[in-house]
Order: C-alpha cells, then structure tokens, then sequence
C-alpha cells in the first residue's frame, strides 16, 4: 500500500485532472489562499486534451438550464466571467448571441418556454418570427427563432493554459493515477503508473471521464457511473452559409443540445455533435474499443434502465452517426442549402455523462465530499463556461477541508 506520511506532504492540495475544471479549481485556491501549495496531476503531456480541448469553444448563456440549478446560476455568471477572464488575458473571445431556431410547429411551445426560461434566468432574449431570422442568417430557415445575445465563443485551450499559469500550482504531466491511499486523521497518497507518489492534505477528484473511478480508488462510492457519448463533428467547406451560432429547439428530456452550427474562433464552422454512446471512455471513433471499460459500464444497471427509457432517441443519433445522409438531413431542417460535399469530418469529442442506478441521466453540476476530498462527479457542458464560479465552489469545500484538520 502506498504510506501516508504525519509530516512531509508534498502539497496542501492535490488536484487529480488537467482540464479546465480542475485548473479553475487549483486558480481558486490560491487566489484565495494565497501561499496554499497545489499540485495538479494530468494523465497526458498535455493540458486540456480531453473535454476542454474537444468541445466548440461555446460561451453559453444559461438559458437552458432550470432556474435555481447550478448549471443556470454558474452558466450565467460564468459567461460573463470567462468574458471579462478572456479580455484580461488577451485571449480570442467574441460576443456573437445566437438563434435557437424552431423548424416545426411542434417545437414552437418549447421556444416559447425557452423565452420565459431565459427570463426567470436574467438572460435577455429576443423573440424573433420567420422573416425576421433572415436579419442575422440569411440562410437559415425556420418558424420562428429567439436571439440570446450574450453567446460567445473562446478558446477553451487558451484559457486552461492560462488558469494554470496564473495559479502557480505545480502540473505534472504524464501522472496517471493508479492507487490512492487515502486516511481520514492525515490525508491522501496518490500512486502514479510512474511509481512516483505525491501526499496531500486534500485530495480534488477532477478527473471528468474518470472521476467515478477516482473516486471509488480513494474509497468513496459515487453513486453514479460516467457513461461516455462521443459527440461526432463534421465541418462545414462554405463557412459563408452561417454568421454566427444557430442551435434547434432542444428536446427537455435530454441533456444534448441537438446538431447545431457554430462558427468558431478561428473562422470555421462546426456542425454537431450528435451523441452516441462510446466503447471506451476515451472513445473518439467507433473504431476505439476498450473491452473493460465497456464491460464495466454495461455492468451498471442505470445503463440498461436509461437505454429501455430512451432507445428511441438513441435510435436516431446511431443514424446519424453511420450515415452521413441521415446528419445532412437535420442539417438541413436549419440550413436548407448544404450540400452533402459541405460536410467535411472533424474530430470528435466525449462527453462524461453520470447515470444514476435507476437509469436517471444527472442533469445538473455534481459535487460531492468524502474524508479529505472532494469530487466533481458530473460536469459536462456548460462547464468550460461555468469554470469560474465552478472552481470557486470547489476551492471552497477544499479549503474547508484544509481548514478543518
């Protein structure tokens, strides 16, 4: 077993996971806590190559999320704070708003609920009929649209580098966690695949594909599993088809947006994602299988319940995933113009679901406590925008932590 120390710890806080959460949170610290010794153990040669790095580079509004959640109140003041952060920091950042554009008349009374949504949220939004759409996207057809106008985009990437380099926590790269030993009266040892062992007073699980099964080394039982969805891109040859951010109404029921267009920092246009379910927590292409991850998430029962739940919905994305046609026919209930040779193959990313036992996909931020650690257990998108006010929030359960032994 790895030997926790009385004296000697390498840091006052650990942080398991290099993305943009887990850098947040190590910023936070010592933004509050100046002189507080923070260390961050990443997997990969690199910052932000999974979640952060893989993802549109959207700053959401928040309109979507349920009023009082912490998704809504974090989403919002989070865009608003990864704005100002981006600005302060010189890092590419626009303004655009957005169309949430309803192409059915079926989806019209969930449009109308997004308005008042946006409302209860401090989000300001304009209603928008079908001639009016043309005013922001001469392409783009629809019934009837709202702009939020507070939506950007960033660079994700960008931002996770500079949390890093601003909270002068120590990054170690390549630090794969095998084994915690983690005692209640002194705190936690981590054992890297390199053999190397770092003691902390605190441990923070922000370890997104894997946090669930970080959080079971240290000894605390999550209650969820993280299911991974791979989300598939295809980018768009005519960037000129789509100005800004255009997204369809989307179902309540689900967490996933819909396929929608954005055009990104760099000029380009992504289209996507849908979400499939993955074979490996890392699983970026149908040909990416890891027999006992995949085992390991088929073992749990909330798999099997969500899959009888939403076979139909999940029936529809497979389509769209193995057939480019059945993708280019919901590109084009928004963008009536594509054409099938506009649509260009981009990497694709993972989006680190929690599943509760009975089949419930969490639909809000989750962050849970155990003896000398904390644990983000569900934080996907919006939380590159949230990441702020996220890290505070996990700073502070930290320090409380740290303050208490």
């Amino acid at each position: 077993m790895v030997q926790v120390r009385t004296a000697g710890y390498d840091c006052d806080v650990l942080v398991i996971g290099g993305g943009i959460v887990g850098l947040s949170t190590a910023y936070a610290i010592t933004r509050a806590a100046p002189g507080t010794r923070v260390t961050v153990l990443e997997k990969e040669p690199g910052l932000a190559r999974h979640q952060t790095g893989r993802n549109s580079g959207v700053i959401h509004s928040g309109i979507y999320y349920r009023p009082g959640s912490l998704k809504a109140r974090y989403a919002v003041r989070g865009a608003a704070e990864m704005t100002k952060f981006c600005a302060e920091y010189d890092i590419p950042h626009t303004v655009t708003g957005k169309l949430i554009v309803a192409t059915d008349r079926a989806e019209l009374p969930r449009l109308h609920a997004l308005v008042q949504r946006g409302r209860e949220n401090g989000i300001p939004v304009r209603e928008l009929g079908a001639a009016q759409i043309a005013e922001y996207e001469p392409e783009v057809r629809g019934l009837a649209a709202i702009r939020v106008r507070t939506t950007g985009i960033c660079d994700y990437t960008a931002v996770a580098r500079r949390l890093g380099e601003a909270s002068g926590a120590e990054i170690r790269y390549g630090a794969q966690v095998v084994r915690v030993d983690r005692r209640p009266e002194r705190g936690a040892a981590v054992l890297t695949a390199r053999g190397d062992v770092v003691r902390a007073r605190v441990l923070v699980n922000c370890a997104g594909l894997y946090c669930d099964e970080v959080a079971r080394l240290t000894g605390d039982e999550p209650g969820v599993r993280i299911v991974p969805f791979r989300g598939e891109y295809y980018e768009l040859a005519r960037p000129e088809l789509v100005r800004g951010l255009v997204y369809p109404v989307p179902d309540p029921a689900f967490p996933f947006l819909g396929v929608h267009l954005t055009r990104g920092i760099d000029g380009g246009v992504h289209i996507g994602p849908n979400a499939v379910p993955a074979l490996a927590r890392e699983g970026y292409g149908w040909g990416v299988v890891r027999p006992r991850e995949a085992a390991a998430t088929a073992a749990w029962p909330g798999v099997w319940r969500m899959g009888r739940q939403h076979w139909r919905y999940g029936v529809g994305e497979l389509r769209r995933s193995v057939s480019k046609g059945a993708f280019l026919d919901a590109v084009r209930r928004l963008l009536p113009a594509v054409e099938e040779r506009d649509l260009v193959r981009a990497p694709a990313g993972v989006r680190a679901q929690a599943v509760l036992r009975d089949g419930a996909l969490v639909d809000d931020f989750l962050i849970r406590e155990g003896a000398r650690a904390v644990h983000v257990l569900n934080a996907p998108s919006p939380a590159a925008t949230a990441s702020l006010p996220i890290g505070r929030e996990v700073a502070r359960r930290a320090l409380g932590v740290l303050g208490a032994v």
